[in-house]
């Protein structure tokens, strides 16, 4: 961390220095050795930014571009005063290696020709940058920042939809909206960004005139030089020091034209892989191409052997690209081919995949129900799925994954399936247009519709239209819209399902979170040598009864309280829900702290507990045919008694006993709620509703 923090520091620092010593530049003179220096620099750091450009794959991925242009162009004017200076100052004496040689070597030599010449090589750098590179550059900045702002609300449409259908994870949708902000700042800076080049180039133009008409009053008036020798010194110093300067700034243009005109590709590709992969899609273009220069050089007067050279190599070229198109499309068949097994026949050897992906949590939908999934028809249900894996988040503190929806044509129109790994685990009919009203027992007056039963709770019901809505409510029935009963199912679902949800690969990262935070306890841990697997199974234990897990700390620290003592799994689930006795009590307890509770009788409870037997699956109560029929018989009329009375039945016995109880009950009532003595908590009133007495 420290070297992190050091490194940062640095180059902080690195920054701040030069962005001062760009500002003092335009100031102070500099020496002509730091002056060649910084020249040299100069032209690197334009080939760099260059570079990265080319070698970017999104403009995006170079951010801080607009930023880096801004310093790069007041570096080229720093320099740029700084040699003026030097230059009117020294005149003849100048020593300037960097503007010399360049002047030298691309003016060609001395003399009144080579200055003119170099003049008109300067002016056509200037007139390039202007009016080509810059203008065009300039523009298109323009209009995709105006575009990328127009779009950003349907895009961000766009990223909601997907991650509500469950196309791509909560943080993927984070990072294409991250993403989508960082395009849309890019775009937007760039927009201003490049009117520091296009300006750029207008100063240039005139600080080299400022500096040849200085140069000759200097030359003239100051040093009695005639016009001829000054315009020889200072002429040349002024192209070298225009054509110098202007080069890095030429190319920081052209890079600025190639990033706003990069058009969005693959993360992992180039421009030179997209310039690739773009001009060798079709080898009979080379072809024709070959063919005509070779006619351009069958005609009189033209270079023959120069277009003849062209024409074979093009036409030489299509030959290479269309014999790799064909061997692609060879190999690509050859995957797909036929093959003859042992009997003669033929039978597809299509390649698959060693491991062939499941969707976790799936929703199939027959054809009437689309539109449920349809935006432009009204259809929220991606939404209201959204909503459905925050609020069991937060419940159960399960991290439901995306639920996938799609069509299936082998159901019914109007059925829906819910998927569990690929295999199917409720289905239910739908009436899109009707509303579902239930018989909750109270109803005054029966109505007239289609009867059913609601696929949720089982409750009879019928199927009515949205004009007696109003009348089956007041006849006491209770009412919901096709959406809400699907929703209702599904959420019922993974409640139900939580546990078999829950996998090891969650509970990895639901431990590498609590590392950051918490690395004290997931060391403690790991010292009792729990593996993922272990935490996974108690973490189950807690769900397959609907305990909330979104207090990992304090499961991860009973793991690690317990673990010197017992690592099986059940007695280490039962030492955990001691633990969350307050979040369990005040889950069933009404809003006065008040659990209504049943108990059972201690002969019984002694009975079921002596006849615990332990297997590799947990324990059970090997308990004879009769006695198991009489506990169920028992457990059922204090169920019905109870749920009569309004209450949720909830049995209450040692906590040597519950999980025997829950265990035998599983089966035949796997909504009853089963707790211990030991999780009761202080401030909570017990009242009991009456004794499960077993007649055996």
């Amino acid at each position: 961390m420290a070297n992190k923090l050091s490194y940062k520091n640095v180059s902080n620092l690195i920054v701040a220095i030069a962005a001062i010593v760009v500002v003092l530049m335009l100031i102070f003179p500099l020496p002509v050795v730091l002056l060649d220096f910084f020249m040299a620099l100069n032209l690197l750091f334009s080939i760099i930014i260059l570079l990265i450009v080319l070698y970017t794959s999104r403009a995006i991925d170079f951010s801080s571009f607009p930023t880096i242009l801004l310093i790069s162009t007041i570096f080229g004017l720093g320099l740029n005063v700084c040699s003026t200076r030097l230059i009117l100052g020294q005149g003849a004496k100048f020593n300037g290696k960097m503007i010399k040689a360049f002047s030298s070597f691309v003016v060609g030599g001395a003399g009144q020709e080579s200055l003119v010449i170099g003049f008109i090589i300067f002016i056509i750098i200037i007139a390039v940058q202007t009016f080509v590179i810059t203008k065009g550059a300039t523009r298109v900045a323009e209009v995709g920042a105006r575009f990328t702002l127009d779009s950003m609300q349907p895009k961000q449409m766009a990223i909601e939809a997907e991650f509500n259908s469950g196309a791509i994870s909560e943080e993927e949708a984070k990072k294409r909206k991250k993403e989508l902000q960082m395009e849309i700042d890019f775009y937007g800076n760039m927009d201003g960004a490049t009117k520091f080049v296009s300006n750029n180039v207008k100063v240039g133009i005139f600080i080299t005139v400022i500096n040849l008409l200085g140069g000759l009053i200097i030359g003239i008036v100051m040093h009695n030089m005639d016009f001829r020798t000054a315009l020889s010194t200072y002429a040349s110093f002024t192209i070298g020091d225009g054509l110098l300067t202007q080069m890095p700034s030429l190319l920081v243009s052209f890079a600025t034209g190639l990033i706003v005109t990069r058009s969005a590709s693959d993360e992992n590709t180039t421009l030179g892989d997209d310039i690739k992969s773009e001009f060798s899609r079709n080898g009979v273009i080379y072809y024709i191409a070959g063919a005509t220069m070779i006619i351009m050089g069958l005609l009189p007067g033209f270079p023959k052997m120069v277009l003849f050279l062209l024409g074979g190599s093009l036409i030489y070229l299509g030959y290479i690209m269309q014999k790799a198109s064909k061997s692609e499309v060879i190999a690509k068949k050859g995957m797909d081919s036929l093959v003859t097994t042992e009997d003669g026949k033929q039978a597809s050897s299509q390649p698959i995949s060693p491991v062939v992906p499941l969707d976790l949590l799936s929703l199939e939908l027959g054809l009437a129900n689309l539109p449920l999934i349809d935006l432009e028809k009204g259809g929220n249900l991606k939404e209201r799925m959204s909503r459905i894996r925050r609020d069991i988040g937060l419940d159960l503190g399960l991290v439901v994954p995306p639920i996938r929806m799609n069509d299936n044509m082998t159901l019914d129109s109007s059925e829906y399936v819910f998927k569990i790994k690929g295999v199917e685990v409720e289905r239910g009919k739908l009436r899109l247009g009707c509303l579902l009203a239930m018989n909750t027992g109270g109803i005054t007056e029966d109505i007239q519709g289609e009867k059913t039963q609601d696929p949720v709770f089982g409750l009879p019901a019928i199927w009515i239209t949205e004009d007696a809505r109003e009348k089956a409510e007041r006849s006491g029935y209770s009412v919901v819209d096709a959406p809400t009963i699907i929703t209702t199912h599904i959420t019922e679902m993974i409640r139900h399902h939580a546990a078999e949800i829950l996998g090891r690969q969650e509970v990895k990262a639901i431990v590498e979170t609590l590392r950051k935070d918490y690395p004290a306890v997931v060391e403690d841990v790991e010292k009792m040598e729990f593996t993922i697997g272990d935490i996974q199974k108690v973490m189950q234990g807690l769900l397959r009864e609907q305990v909330s897990v979104r207090n990992m700390v304090t499961i991860l620290e009973t793991m690690a309280d317990f673990g010197k003592i017992t690592k099986n799994t059940d007695t280490l689930v039962e030492e955990v829900r001691q633990r969350l006795g307050r979040q369990i009590c005040f889950q069933y307890a009404d809003e006065n702290k008040v659990l209504r509770v049943v108990t059972v009788e201690h002969s019984f409870l002694q009975r079921l507990v002596d006849s615990r037997v332990d297997t590799i699956n947990g324990p059970v109560a090997a308990l004879k045919i009769n006695e198991q029929h009489a506990w169920i018989a028992a457990i059922n009329g204090t169920y019905a008694s109870v749920s009569n009375k309004g209450y949720q039945p909830i049995v209450l016995c040692p906590k040597e006993a519950r999980i025997l109880v829950k265990e035998t009950t599983r089966r035949e009532l796997p909504g009853l709620v089963v707790l211990s003595v030991g999780e009761i908590v202080d401030d909570i009133k017990v009242e009991s509703l009456g004794e499960i007495h077993v007649q055996l």
